[in-house]
Formats: structure tokens, sequence, C-alpha cells
């Protein structure tokens, strides 16, 4: 389990929690918080920054000059601000280079590229297709999981980053990329025509004809309106009861988590957000109750981030839900990305965010009510998931 956390936290500080989705890669931190930190304006802090740029501009100057090779100075300017951020020791901080700067800040849920979701192999470094998504143009073309990223456009896929591959795949609609995978001990490859879609991030089924289950994987501009067709189609109060899955669900947007949160929870607090002033912010449920009357559990593990863990923590606050599975991830802290002159972004933790009981969940996370700890396998059969049927059972004893 310590190797599956380890794991699972280096993929959140990607904002990939186990899978990433090639079409357009999004940062999924808590947030596009509204707002801007303070900044001083006295002029005696004016003049010790500029005393304290001194060495600053004293390294630029011997870099520029005497350095064996020419280099850009935008490139010498986005390591000093890559630098100033890594100062920051906080692992949800960063600067994004203008190259994923636009990608990484989409949050409308569609994309544009081939439709394939990745994760890298611990073992090896490589990259494979976890799952293609239904009607994309990855899955026109014959992409299947388990393929494993091997060039892309003549360009070597062994050994780089997720973030460097997602650089490479997607791209406007209608452009063409041509992919080589490896595919068991062959190469196929594929010329694919990039389009635009909707990614599928809430699905739905019913358990024994009498338990609904909605799984949810992100928190994007488009989550609220399709959790709300998945409890049409469900007729959600007409079943025993709802099981919510977040397990593997990295985050999102702020505002999508308001939304979810508001409708499970009628009125009440949703989470409190503390400023760096030691200000409150309370952020209450927006009054779009979606009257379910149904006993609720949720499910949660190691990667349920962010986002996940707000709705997590609100849900066991107001005892609106039995939380079931393993503790979270652990992130308590909200971003602001800002835009930069020279195209990049600057992502920077800007709030703590408290559940509404007033706890701090950073790097402990929400612990469940009902503990079961389980090492998920990939396509894992529904009768075969301790989680979930742990959660049926449990929903399935609330019956009168």
């Amino acid at each position: 389990m310590k190797a599956m956390r380890s794991l699972q936290r280096q993929l959140n500080e990607k904002s990939q929690i186990g899978r990433s989705v090639l079409l357009a890669a999004a940062i999924f931190a808590l947030g596009f918080a509204a707002g801007n930190l303070a900044t001083s304006s006295t002029s005696s802090a004016l003049g010790d920054t500029d005393r304290a740029f001194d060495p600053f501009w004293e390294a630029f100057s011997i870099i520029e000059s005497d350095y064996v090779d020419p280099i850009a100075v935008d490139v010498l300017v986005a390591g000093a601000i890559a630098g100033m951020v890594t100062a920051l020791e906080d692992e949800h901080s960063a600067y994004i280079p203008p190259e994923l700067c636009e990608a990484m800040t989409d949050f409308s849920g569609t994309f544009s590229g081939i439709g394939v979701t990745v994760h890298t192999l611990a073992d090896s470094g490589q990259i494979e297709v976890l799952a293609v998504v239904p009607d994309s143009p990855a899955a026109t073309v014959g992409v299947q999981p388990g393929d494993i990223f091997y060039e892309v456009d003549g360009i070597s896929a062994i050994g780089i980053t997720q973030d460097e591959l997602s650089t490479l795949v997607p791209g406007p609609r209608g452009s063409q990329v041509s992919i080589t995978f490896q595919r068991g001990s062959d190469l196929v490859h594929f010329d694919i025509v990039r389009d635009v879609f909707v990614i599928p991030n809430v699905s739905h089924q019913m358990h024994g004809g009498r338990i609904a289950h909605i799984t949810l994987l992100d928190f994007n501009e488009l989550s609220r309106s399709q959790l709300d067709a998945a409890l049409e189609a469900l007729d959600i109060n007409s079943s025993a009861g709802l099981v919510f899955d977040l397990r593997g669900n990295s985050g999102g947007t702020l505002e999508s988590a308001i939304e979810i949160g508001s409708a499970f929870i009628a009125d009440g607090i949703l989470l409190r957000q503390v400023s760096r002033d030691d200000s409150e912010e309370i952020t209450r449920a927006s009054g779009s109750y979606a009257e379910i009357t149904v006993p609720i559990a949720v499910l949660v593990d190691e990667a349920s981030a962010s986002a996940a863990e707000v709705i997590a923590g609100a849900l066991q606050d107001h005892q609106a839900a039995t939380i079931i599975g393993e503790a979270t991830f652990g992130k308590g802290t909200v971003q602001n990305i800002s835009h930069l002159a020279a195209g990049g972004c600057l992502r920077i933790t800007i709030k703590r965010w408290l559940t509404p009981s007033g706890a701090w969940i950073h790097q402990q996370g929400i612990q469940p009510d009902v503990l079961i700890e389980w090492d998920a396998q990939p396509n894992q059969a529904p009768q075969d998931d301790l989680q979930l049927q742990r959660a049926i059972a449990f929903l399935e004893s609330q019956r009168d």
C-alpha cells in the first residue's frame, strides 16, 4: 500500500492520478480561485526588492556574456520564474511553460485530440493507453487499451513524461498526428485526424436492480449537468440507495465542486477558505439541491484528491453520506492560475481550505467511515470490487 500511495502521489503532482487525457492536458488544482495576493506598495519595500534583485541581474549578465553557448533570454527568464516557484517548496505551485499553459488550464470538459486516457507504467516508465474514448479518432482507427506509445510524428516517446507527450499528441481539429504504438512484440502505426469531443466524465448503472452507482472522474464545467442527467436516467429516488464513486478522481475546479456539492446538500457550508492574513471565506451550497432522498455511500481511495475531498468532507460533516474506502490523498490547498506575458502560466497556492467543521485535511486526507483497503486491478469486474460490494451491502442494509 505504501508503494501504491507513493506512485499515486507522484502522479497526482502532475494532476494525472493514474490517468491522463491526451486530448488536452488539464491541471486538476482545486481552484481557478478569483483574485491575486495583495502586494506591498511602500517605497521602502520596493527599495528592499530592488536591492535583493542585484545579484540576479549580476548572474544574468555573467551568463549572457560568458556562458560557453549562446542562450535565448526567454529561456533564462523561464528558468528564473521556475526557480522562484521552486523556492516556495510547495508541491502544488508550478510554472507552466507556454506550450502547456492553454491546454492545462482547460476545464471545459471538451478536448481536441485523439481520444485516449493514459498512465505511466511504474516498472518501465512507458506510457500506456488505459482506455479509448468511444467514437473518438483513436477508436475509429483501432487504438486499443494496452498499446504503448512508441513514436509521435517521428519523435521517440520512449522515456518521455506524460506532460511531454501532451505537447505532441493534442492539436487543432482536423490536423493529423502520426503515432506508432508497441502492441505486444509488434509495432502498429496510425495516422490519426484529431477531432473535438466531450470526454465521458460521468457513468452510471444499476446493481441488482436496486442500487444506483454513479462514477465521476473529475470536476469540470460539464460535471453537474452530466450528474443531473445520470440521476434522472436512474430515477434515483426509486432506487434503494446511491453509490457515488469518487475513486481516482483527482479534482477539478472549485466552481464545479460547489455545483456538485450543492446537489447533495440542500443548505449549509461546503468548505471554508483561509487566506494568508487568516481571514476566512465561507462557501455555502448554491441552492441547486437535487432532492435525493435515498441513502448515499461515497467511495474514495488514495487517489481521490482536491475537489473530490471537498465533496467527501462536506458530505461526511453534514452526515449526508457514509464514506467508504481508503483515506484520500490529502490536498487541502487552493491554487490560482495566472497567465504571464510571454505565454506561460503561474500556478500558486493562495488559500487553505477546511471542511465545514474546520478540519484541515492536508497530507492526511479524509478518513472513511468504513475502511476497506483494496488494490484495484484494471477493468475489475463489479463483483470483484471489494469496496463497491461493501458499499452496496451497506446501502442494502439501510432498506426499510
